[in-house]
């Protein structure tokens, strides 16, 4: 066999439930009582809280260089 193979073979549960594994994009295809569901191989949940995460330590990270005195001396001219 040359051609990809896209699906793979359908796998029956104790419940009846039919699952079909795709490979582009990945996910499982799940028959249940006669009726099709896709499900992504990706949590959402998962991903929320990374790009969350990603954002509360780039604010704090701003906050404290833009809090923090530099290192070098005030160059500020007294009269």
């Amino acid at each position: 066999m040359t051609e990809p193979r896209l699906f793979g073979e359908p796998h029956e549960t104790s419940d009846g439930t039919t699952v079909i594994t795709v490979t582009s994009p990945p996910g499982v295809f799940v028959i249940r009582e006669g009726a099709a569901k896709w499900e992504p191989a990706v949590d959402a949940t998962r991903v929320a809280v990374l790009a969350v995460s990603t954002g509360l330590v780039a604010a704090t990270l701003g906050a404290l260089a833009v809090l923090h005195r530099p290192p070098w001396p005030d160059l500020r001219r007294s009269r």
